[in-house]
């Protein structure tokens, strides 16, 4: 391999991924080509072949990479935390936080959404990195639990879903109506009242008894 070509590649990889993003929020998936993508990143298709075998493949990758994104963010704000915010309120907070490019992001997964249920080889990869994720969410969210000496009277990973679902219904509804729906407000609002009651204190737990920290891999 000539020197240099293993440094290229991620960059190379990550410049269509950042392309696919923007083209994909702006025109679409279905209506999104190859060649747009190429023509964003300023690359040619060969570049983009010898990373992705097609669209479908392109943005289950970005899926991944999202989804890293967003357990690393949530991990190092976990991470900040002091010991006297290791509350229910506080830990609501955390999960209500929306980013700013999170509009992009949201238009390409409700399309590719749509699409998998449509499609049932896509809906079985995207179940998946779904499933992965929600693994990631429960795994962090116990953690952080315990830290705020409470654990889930639920099931970890069915509430999870029931997160996700909060998320994705508020953020639909934030992004037709921002004004009277600011994103993120329905978490804000309706999430310390709904860990409250899906949560119970654990018998003798104490500060000493706690985690020193959530670690890289917890998130919300």
């Amino acid at each position: 391999m000539p020197r240099g070509v293993t440094g290229r590649r991620p960059r190379t990889r990550a410049a269509l991924l950042r392309a696919a993003l923007e083209t994909f929020a702006e025109h679409g998936f279905h209506a999104t080509t190859i060649e747009q993508i190429c023509e964003r990143a300023g690359y040619t298709r060969g570049a983009y072949y010898s990373n992705f075998a097609s669209k479908e493949e392109l943005f289950l990758a970005l899926f991944e990479e999202h989804g890293d994104r967003t357990v690393r963010r949530l991990a190092e704000a976990i991470d900040g935390l002091t010991p006297g915010e290791h509350t229910l309120t506080r830990i609501a907070e955390l999960a209500a936080r929306v980013e700013p490019d999170e509009r992009d992001w949201y238009l390409v997964t409700t399309e590719f959404t749509l699409h998998a249920i449509r499609d049932p080889q896509a809906a079985w990869v995207l179940a998946r990195y779904d499933e992965r994720l929600r693994a990631e969410i429960a795994r962090g969210l116990t953690l952080v639990l315990r830290r705020a000496g409470r654990e889930l009277t639920v099931e970890p990973d069915r509430f999870a879903r029931l997160l996700i679902a909060l998320r994705e219904g508020g953020l639909a509804q934030s992004y037709v109506e921002p004004v009277a729906l600011p994103p993120g407000s329905l978490e804000l609002q309706f999430l310390g009242p709904l860990l409250e009651v899906s949560t119970r204190e654990v018998p003798g737990a104490g500060p000493a008894d706690r985690p020193k920290g959530p670690g890289p891999d917890a998130v919300l």
